[in-house]
């Protein structure tokens, strides 16, 4: 694995408290309404990713998630302000602002999606690594998905068929406990998830989904296995979101007291502390780190709220262009 020095750990801090404030941005545009639909932030849960993207070769891996999936892609490479922008359902966002906060998309940098179903993206993100072993492209694909989605049928199927045939594939489900609202040990006879690859004698295991480095490690062997060509891997990220499912969700079903516990660990906190203590930055660096991060989301917020909607004719040039029925024409 890559060592994980000096430099990683001020890059974990800075784009983990960039993912943070990112989100608490769009938080605070969704109660003004310049965010619609539905909102699922991230936070609490920075550690999976940050880790992940250590491991990761980011010019040929892929990623593939569900509905709480706006800081995968900044991750991965695309424009924060593009991000932001779909989420205002502007024309400069990734989707020209027709995806917005579910379906966030962006094949250039290996994200694809942001899926509003529950479990779709399980075998989609099979067949991606079939593609990638069919084409010998040596790349690898992270599929994510909650603890929720590990209760759909979909899920066995392509744990089946990624066995059977060795896909390049690493399934992770990131179990921050409550799925929508119901806890894990409400919703099966057994509380370890990652048992769920015994049966198909898929590598597995649970991981501290709370720090970046037990993240790191297991995400560089489960993809090592697979760009190898021995198979998938099932990991249990043993996480936390310390905001509701949604930002319509009341959260009656956990305390405050069960939350702020988990702050205690809170990956970014976990990741400052190992910083000041090895002397990695000084109080002004890491200040001026903090500055950074405000900035960029000043930057992207501007960016989002100048942007133009899309016009009506955008809507008829996104449509499949039919030869026999020439009367739309299509400029996309």
């Amino acid at each position: 694995m890559k060592p994980i020095t000096k430099e990683v750990y001020l890059k974990w801090y800075e784009d983990m408290q960039f993912w943070r404030k990112f989100e608490d941005k769009l938080a605070a545009l969704y109660i003004q309404q310049k965010v619609r639909g539905f909102l699922h932030l991230y936070n609490g849960q920075e550690a999976v990713l940050a880790g992940a993207l250590h491991a990761m070769d980011l010019s040929k891996d892929k990623m593939i998630t569900a509905y709480r999936n706006h800081v995968q892609p900044i991750g991965m490479g695309t424009d924060p302000k593009r991000v932001m922008a779909e989420l205002l359902g502007k024309v400069t966002g990734t989707s020209k602002g027709m995806g917005g906060s579910m379906h966030i998309f962006d094949k250039e940098h290996g994200f694809y999606g942001g899926h509003g179903i529950v479990g779709a993206q399980i075998p989609v993100g099979a067949g991606i690594a079939f593609a990638d072993k069919y084409f010998e492209t040596g790349g690898v694909t992270l599929t994510y998905f909650g603890d929720g989605a590990a209760r759909q049928g979909s899920l066995h199927e392509a744990f089946n068929m990624a066995m059977n045939w060795k896909l390049p594939v690493v399934f992770i489900v990131e179990n921050n406990g409550y799925a929508m609202g119901t806890s894990v040990e409400r919703t099966a006879n057994h509380t370890d998830i990652w048992k769920l690859g015994l049966g198909y004698e898929m590598p597995c295991g649970p991981v501290d989904g709370m720090n970046p480095v037990k993240v790191a490690e297991a995400m560089h062997e489960a993809i090592d296995r697979a760009r190898r060509g021995d198979g998938p891997t099932f990991l249990e990220m043993k996480t936390y979101r310390y905001r509701g499912h949604s930002m319509s969700d009341a959260q009656l079903y956990r305390t405050k007291e069960e939350v702020e516990e988990y702050k205690k660990i809170d990956p970014i906190i976990q990741v400052l502390d190992i910083i000041k203590a090895e002397g990695y930055a000084t109080e002004a660096e890491i200040e001026a780190i903090d500055q950074r991060v405000v900035e960029l989301v000043a930057e992207c917020e501007k960016f989002a709220e100048e942007s133009p909607f899309p016009t009506l004719e955008q809507l008829y040039d996104t449509v499949y262009e039919e030869p026999n029925y020439p009367f739309l024409p299509h400029k996309l």
